[in-house]
């Protein structure tokens, strides 16, 4: 082997130390940008989860009390400046989705008075919670004329809250219109379901909203046929929202349902008109005997319990989503058994106010 000299010897060194060197810096260049773009990455995670934060404990705040929600109507607003409709949500419906069907429905509610609707509390539900509310959304409008929209099991609570008011305040309902509305839990077609939240609530067990949530999307997967997949993708996604009606809302409704008697309120509504509708395709409330009950519990009141809401979908309480069906049905029954004044009747559509 020959030898090496002592120069060959200190060039090898000094390339090989520039070779190294070289390797260094490329590295350190590409260690550079990579934790440039992993802080920047990280940086917009993190502060997307803090907003995501600090906006999940601003709604859960801001929902910790029932309140009346109301849905700008310039045209009820200008004409209607002492009359109202106050919506009362179903199961599981949340404050924008209250809001949503007030918006679908507002061509036909309108023509009576402005549009609000209850906000149930995520603390839980609470009767008189919703009655102080209404009182204080009446008494600072000062309205005269109140009408009622029944949600699904909004229609019990609604007949509740107008008799308490006719009781203890002396203010009239003029009219209540039950949406497919059950009149007790044995109306209700998903009974396992429901006697399982009752049973959980009512010995202190409070179930976690993902629960709920994977729950009750396995529930609408298997009840595919009452709604399209869109559907069921929108709602389920809802329910995971922190928008979504808190778990312990959900167990207290259920239990508000399960525990409802309806000839409590018999003969206490006074002269307050009702009107039911749905659909005999409903598969989370049992259309007939629900209407049954409440037209013999009601006898004197109901002056329509045969007009349905037939192609809506889901059948069950649909106005959010079958407006179409829903609008020209609630303006023939209005007009029919709540017809406005001939002047009222009569105002040209050119001097309606523009909706803002």
């Amino acid at each position: 082997m020959p030898e090496t000299s002592a120069g060959e010897e200190m060039n090898r060194g000094q390339n090989t130390t520039t070779a190294e060197w070289a390797s260094a810096l490329k590295t350190a260049t590409g260690m550079h940008r990579f934790s440039r773009r992993a802080f920047v990455i990280g940086a917009g995670s993190a502060s997307i989860l803090a907003a995501d934060m600090a906006f999940t404990r601003a709604v859960a705040e801001q929902r910790r009390r029932t309140q009346i929600l109301t849905v700008k109507d310039s045209y009820a607003e200008a004409y209607f400046p002492d009359a109202a409709w106050i919506l009362f949500p179903g199961f599981k419906t949340g404050w924008e989705e209250s809001q949503v069907i007030l918006l679908a429905l507002r061509d036909a509610l309108n023509q009576r008075g402005q549009l609000a609707a209850v906000g149930y509390s995520n603390l839980g539900l609470r009767v008189e919670d919703v009655v102080a509310a209404v009182l204080d959304f009446v008494q600072s409008r000062r309205l005269k004329t109140l009408y009622f929209y029944g949600h699904s099991f909004g229609g019990m609570l609604a007949t509740q809250v107008a008799a308490i008011l006719r009781r203890l305040y002396n203010i009239r309902v003029r009219l209540i219109l039950l949406d497919s509305s059950p009149a007790s839990r044995q109306d209700v077609l998903d009974g396992s379901w429901f006697d399982d939240v009752v049973f959980l609530y009512e010995r202190g067990v409070r179930v976690p909203s993902l629960l709920r949530g994977g729950y009750e999307l396995g529930e609408r997967v298997a009840n595919k046929n009452e709604r399209s997949w869109k559907q069921v993708f929108e709602q389920s996604m809802a329910e995971l929202s922190p928008l979504a009606p808190s778990s312990l809302l959900v167990q207290t409704e259920s239990a508000y349902i399960y525990h409802f008697e309806i000839a409590d309120y018999h003969g206490l509504i006074s002269d307050t008109k009702m009107i039911y509708i749905g659909s005999p395709a409903d598969r989370t409330v049992d259309y007939f005997s629900a209407r049954e009950r409440w037209r013999s519990n009601y006898r004197s009141n109901m002056v329509s319990a045969d007009q349905q809401t037939r192609g809506a979908a889901p059948a069950h309480a649909s106005p959010q989503w079958s407006a179409l069906v829903y609008r020209p049905l609630i303006t023939e029954l209005l007009d029919k058994y709540d017809p406005l004044p001939s002047m009222e009747r009569n105002i040209d559509p050119r001097d309606w106010p523009t909706q803002r």
